[in-house]
């Protein structure tokens, strides 16, 4: 039962909730399409990475200090997670696109070069997930947002 008490654990739980499932408006007013894979994917606007990571160190601020080691593991990790995000993720996202357009060149170049009897099997191929990563805004934001979702959180519980 002391698991269901673990305040910093389940704020960093509800801010990954709560950034992924805001993903899918936020993408309505950009699209105006309803993407509701958006509730599982990577990448997008809020980074629910940053969000629980921001929200597991406010959680532990709040209840173990600003001078606790357990406050330094969970900044640092943060951190980590965060730089992450913005750096190989995103760039691994690039290299994705790039490889898709590459596979997708190719394949028209086979076509004009000889008629592909197989079209259904090219149709088939599964793409390299270009949404890997966040934009440095995107990290920024879902920061805010765990921070702001444990301040509240901790209102509410404690």
């Amino acid at each position: 039962m002391e698991l269901f008490q673990n305040f910093p654990l389940w704020a960093a739980l509800f801010a990954i909730g709560f950034a992924q499932f805001v993903k899918v408006p936020l993408a309505f007013i950009a699209t105006r399409k309803w993407e509701w894979s958006l509730l599982t994917s990577t990448g997008g606007m809020p980074s629910s990475h940053s969000a629980a990571v921001t929200a597991l160190s406010t959680a532990i601020a709040l209840e173990f200090g600003l001078d606790s080691s357990v406050f330094a593991i969970a900044a640092v990790f943060g951190i980590i997670v965060m730089f992450d995000a913005t750096g190989v993720r995103r760039h691994a996202g690039y290299h994705a696109t790039v490889i898709n357009q590459l596979v997708s060149d190719f394949n028209k170049l086979v076509v004009e070069v000889k008629s592909w009897p197989k079209k259904e099997e090219t149709e088939k191929r599964k793409e390299l997930k270009e949404l890997l990563g966040h934009q440095p805004i995107e990290v920024f934001f879902g920061a805010l947002l765990g921070i702001i979702l444990t301040l509240v959180l901790h209102v509410i519980v404690h």
